[in-house]
């Protein structure tokens, strides 16, 4: 159920893409240059902007349906990971079934965006001709100029910013309990807020993996994987005064890899673990 639910979250995120670029579409906002092109002609009906966004509502609403109605029978409740905290819906409930079609969703769309702004911030040198930078500012719109560190906390505080929001509906569904303050709620959200960057462990290791294979075999020339050899070069940047070769190997790919991972993943486990021990937590209640 959980693979289930990521797959349909990814198909909500392609309806959302879809919605953003079809306005850029040059054959959709075409203009007649001629009499004769402004006669009508028979032709299938095009997708408009608002059959996706009906589309993505369907889809949250179906799957909250099927949620309901075959996760009590498969023993499946459904959880959304935060990592500082982790997020318990009664499945055998319509409401909060439909509550975690939409969080769920929500959580996987802005992570994505995340991760596109952490693409914007890395390459805001790349050259305007480059065919992936611009499907990434087409996406972005306004955000892909802006300055690199707005960029990044954006998401951080529109994680926040619903957290805030919907605590009211969490509390009702029983999804969380009540904060003891006010105080105590703005801290949970900053830290939802920030696990949103921990999921960069995941993101930026596969450009690390995928350059150190090019450098060593050759898999031809395509723009992504130009793009993907832009984006590592700019994230071992930091590394570049180091000598990190050994013979004619580069170990500098590597070394990013286990960087980036001891950073977001084995630090951040270490200390939990460590306030666990204590009984101690960084979640306020």
């Amino acid at each position: 159920m959980s693979l289930i639910d990521f797959i349909l979250n990814v198909a909500g995120i392609l309806l959302c893409l879809n919605w953003r670029s079809i306005s850029s579409d040059p054959f959709a906002r075409g203009v007649p240059a001629t009499l004769s092109g402004t006669v009508s002609r028979a032709q299938p009906m095009r997708v408009k902007r608002w059959h996706y966004l009906a589309a993505l509502i369907g889809l949250l609403l179906a799957r909250t349906i099927f949620y309901w109605q075959v996760g009590p029978a498969v023993n499946w409740t459904p959880k959304l990971d935060l990592y500082l905290v982790v997020l318990t819906f009664r499945g055998a409930f319509f409401l909060p079934s439909l509550f975690f079609s939409l969080l769920s969703f929500l959580q996987a769309f802005l992570v994505f965006y995340f991760w596109l702004l952490t693409l914007a911030a890395l390459n805001r040198s790349a050259s305007g001709s480059d065919p992936i930078q611009k499907m990434i500012s087409l996406q972005l719109g306004r955000l892909a100029r802006w300055w690199w560190f707005a960029q990044i906390i954006t998401p951080f505080f529109a994680v926040a910013a619903l957290w805030i929001i919907f605590h009211p509906a969490m509390v009702y569904t029983g999804v969380t309990g009540r904060t003891q303050s006010n105080l105590h709620l703005v801290e949970q959200s900053l830290l939802a807020g920030a696990a949103i960057v921990l999921s960069l462990k995941y993101f930026l290791p596969a450009f690390l993996a995928v350059h150190l294979v090019t450098s060593y075999v050759y898999l031809g020339k395509s723009p992504l994987l130009d793009f993907v050899g832009l984006t590592a070069r700019n994230i071992l940047a930091p590394l570049n005064r180091l000598s990190l070769r050994a013979g004619k190997i580069d170990l500098a790919p590597i070394i990013g890899i286990i960087l980036i991972l001891l950073l977001l993943h084995a630090l951040p486990n270490f200390a939990l673990a460590y306030l666990s021990r204590y009984n101690l937590t960084v979640w306020p209640q």
